[in-house]
Parts: structure tokens; C-alpha cells; sequence
């Protein structure tokens, strides 16, 4: 699933089947249904498997990639260094790069990372509401670094269902940025000592970003949906948040499904 955002922050979802693009928004308030074939594909290697591991990966290439390892998770245990990465010369290419440390709010403030070519890409991933860089760094490892020192104050975790309920108080997140810099200044000097002052900079970028996501109604209760156990998925389609498809019967999570062949019907109401 595809997720932009146009001048006003409005969200733009849109869903890749085979060849063709499906926009989503028109389909709100009409019916879907998406029904799993029971066959899955490792999105690396594009052979068959049994299970996904790492969001559509094979077991082999899950152990052998090293996008699946844990530092992709934790990037302050990146071990590169330690002569250990999986592909050296991807990690060369991915990781020592410049990355960005953001507050955002989805169920409630949090920290984050990404890099700059993923931002307002990565904050729509997450259902935020508001989003704000406020650093920039040198590379993933030292970016890890970073958020792991704010995860002493605030968390780095996404509350899916207090997301989807649509329980997202409005938060100042230029206030919330100059408290945690001036509570976390000396472990942000410290840092700085150790890569240089120009691998942590603080972000030029003072505006706020924030987005709005289609949805008619949120649910009271949050259900979601296993493709597993419930192979076909149908519903009045109610709003889309995040990477959540909102249905009035339950909601699913497509990227946990990527890999999964999966065909989708959708029918207009009159």
C-alpha cells in the first residue's frame, strides 16, 4: 500500500495489484473484500515459503539479508564495525547515510528515525498526526544512538490501537523538542564528543507537519484481522490510517501481509 500527501497534509492511499494501481480514497464507505490464496512469496528471492518471516521474507533470505538483521530494528547495535555485517556493501550503502531524528505524534508523542527522503513517507507509515524533525545525523548507527538517548524520556513505540480509535491529542512538539534537548544536553554533548559536532546537527526545519487521514468513523473497538485463520476479509471499508485498511467488521494491517497473494473486490453502494 501506497500512502502520499498532498499540499494540505490530506493522506492519499493507493494499493498495487499485479500491474495496475487502485486508489482507495473513492472507496470509502463501500464494500471490500480481500481473500488470501494461501500461497506466499519471499518478496527477496520471489520463491515460494511457507512463512514469512521479517514482512514477506523466506526463512533463508530473512537469515542471510542484512536488511532483516536486528540492527535494522536497533540501529545502535549495528556491528559493522565488528566485521560481522551480513552485506557489508549494502550496509556501506544504506546505512552510513545521512538520517533524521523526529518527534511525532500518532498515539501519543514519540521518537523516531528515518531517513530525509522517507519524510512525510515514514510519518504516514506510522498514522502520525503531527511530525517534526529535529536532528540531523551522519549515519543510522549514530542516529540509534540518538533516539536511544531520548527513549529515556519518551517513548519510540506506535500504540496501534489507540491509533486506530483516532485517541490522538493534539501535542506542541516544539515545546516537547526544547524541553528534551535541554533535559537530554549532556548525553547529546556526549555524543557529539564522540562522532564530531557535525554529525549531530540540530534540523533546520522548524515547521510542524501535520496530517489528515481519510476515515468516516473510527471504531470503538479494535479487532483486528488474521489472514491465517481468516483467509477471506469483507466489510464496509471506513477509513484508512497508517498501514490499516478500517472496515466496519474488523481492520487489517497490509503490510503484515506483504509477500501474501491476495486478491481484493470492491463493490460500490448505491
Amino acid at each position: 500500500m501506497m500512502i502520499t500527501a498532498d499540499a494540505t497534509g490530506r493522506a492519499h492511499y493507493h494499493l498495487r495489484l499485479g500491474e495496475h494501481v487502485e486508489p482507495l480514497n473513492v472507496w470509502l464507505g463501500h464494500d471490500i473484500t480481500l481473500c488470501f490464496a494461501g500461497r506466499i512469496v519471499c518478496v527477496n528471492c520471489q520463491q515460494p515459503t511457507r512463512k514469512s518471516f521479517g514482512q514477506g521474507h523466506c526463512y533463508a533470505c530473512f537469515r542471510r539479508l542484512a536488511r532483516c538483521d536486528t540492527c535494522m530494528m536497533a540501529p545502535e547495535r549495528c556491528h559493522y564495525f565488528q566485521g560481522t555485517c551480513r552485506e557489508p556493501e549494502w550496509g556501506e550503502r544504506h546505512c552510513f547515510a545521512p538520517h533524521v531524528v523526529y518527534l511525532a505524534s500518532s498515539s501519543g508523542a514519540k521518537v523516531g528515525i528515518t531517513k530525509p527522503s522517507q519524510m512525510p513517507t515514514r510519518w504516514l507509515d506510522q498514522g502520525a498526526v503531527q511530525a517534526l524533525p529535529i536532528l540531523s545525523v551522519a549515519s543510522r548507527r549514530q542516529s540509534g544512538m540518538v533516539e536511544a538517548l531520548f527513549r529515556n524520556e519518551i517513548s519510540d513505540r506506535t500504540h496501534w490501537q489507540r491509533m486506530l480509535k483516532g485517541e490522538t491529542a493534539d501535542v506542541d512538539l516544539i515545546s516537547l523538542r526544547d524541553d528534551l534537548m535541554m533535559r537530554l544536553a549532556p548525553g547529546i554533548a556526549s555524543l557529539r564528543a564522540q562522532f564530531g559536532e557535525d554529525n549531530i546537527r540540530a534540523y533546520d526545519e522548524q515547521t510542524v507537519a501535520r496530517f489528515d487521514y481519510p476515515v468516516l468513523a473510527w471504531p470503538e473497538r479494535v479487532s483486528a484481522f488474521n489472514l491465517e485463520r481468516t483467509p477471506q476479509v469483507e466489510g464496509r471499508l471506513m477509513g484508512m490510517k497508517g498501514q490499516y485498511l478500517m472496515l466496519d467488521t474488523g481492520v487489517i494491517n497490509l503490510r503484515k501481509y506483504t509477500g501474501y497473494q491476495v486478491s481484493m473486490t470492491l463493490s460500490a453502494r448505491s
